[in-house]
């Protein structure tokens, strides 16, 4: 049995996170000669070729852009049990790679990042903040808090909580256009969508008698951030459907109101998700729980 070259397989992960074997080379303290025997090694064993390279450019060939996702976990489980052997003895140190959507970040993530890297003074967080569905492991997050249904997947997802949607509109957006009393009479009024949703103009409610309800909507405004409707909420253009953590305020000032109240959206999850691997350093799984302890939405 001949056992697998993850020196190499470690290499060519390198050289696909930096895009180059000069800056793979220098990440890895090593010389650029031996970082491309390396990966022209693992070429050969594998009879394939993994990039196509000419003067000028660096590309995964189709076959590289397959195992690339297989090298970043080689690479990633290594690194993690060096610390994990390491963090056994040592107080928490390093760095943890943390995603989260942008309002739900910047108000609920961020000032819990702040706490605990105060009480961890040796621990520094790269917080990366999208409404953009991305790859974690593409982007070597140790973990990213998703507001989702979650789709089966090799990641792994823990449910911290449900995220309730408030359909809301301004005062004088109601007094010219009509309050609705059930969600079939949104088809003829102005809504505002968010579109980082399988279907942004279906909205789907639960009602009385356990009814079901789907209606497609029409979209003054579409976007991709929540928060960037509250403008145009306010204003009265349209009826929006968003989540206490970005409307809550309007709603207690009065400026918006909340209508359909008989009738719920289906909340969304907060989910914790992190790779597949299960072999964590002790500093990331101690921010996870850090967070599981404090996640309120």
């Amino acid at each position: 049995m001949r056992l697998p070259d993850f020196e190499a397989w470690a290499m060519f992960a390198a050289v696909v996170e930096h895009r180059s074997f000069t800056e793979a080379a220098k990440a890895l303290s090593l010389s650029k000669a031996t970082v491309s025997k390396a990966v022209t090694r693992l070429e050969q064993h594998l009879d394939t070729s993994l990039f196509n390279r000419t003067s000028r450019r660096l590309a995964l060939t189709e076959s590289g852009k397959r195992l690339a996702d297989h090298a970043r976990r080689i690479l990633a489980e290594g690194e993690a049990a060096e610390e994990a052997a390491r963090d056994e003895t040592d107080a928490l140190s390093g760095i943890v790679r943390l995603g989260a959507p942008m309002t739900f970040g910047l108000l609920r993530v961020a000032p819990l990042v702040a706490q605990f890297t105060r009480d961890h003074p040796q621990v520094d967080v790269d917080l990366h903040l999208t409404d953009e569905h991305i790859d974690i492991v593409e982007r070597g997050l140790d973990a990213t808090i998703r507001i989702a249904d979650m789709p089966d997947s090799s990641l792994r997802a823990r449910r911290l909580a449900d995220v309730n949607l408030h359909v809301v509109a301004s005062p004088s957006y109601l007094a010219e256009r009509g309050r609705p009393s059930h969600p079939a009479d949104l088809s003829t009024h102005d809504c505002l969508c968010y579109t980082n949703v399988a279907t942004p103009d279906i909205w789907r409610f639960s009602g009385p008698g356990n009814q079901s309800v789907a209606v497609q909507v029409r979209s003054r405004i579409s976007v991709n951030s929540g928060e960037a409707m509250l403008p145009a909420l306010r204003l009265g253009v349209g009826i929006a459907r968003l989540p206490d953590f970005i409307v809550g305020d309007a709603l207690a000032a009065g400026e918006v109101e909340e209508i359909l109240t008989d009738w719920r959206p289906p909340p969304f999850g907060l989910h914790l998700v992190t790779p597949p691997s299960r072999l964590r350093p002790t500093r990331v799984e101690a921010l996870l729980d850090f967070l599981t302890r404090h996640h309120g939405c």
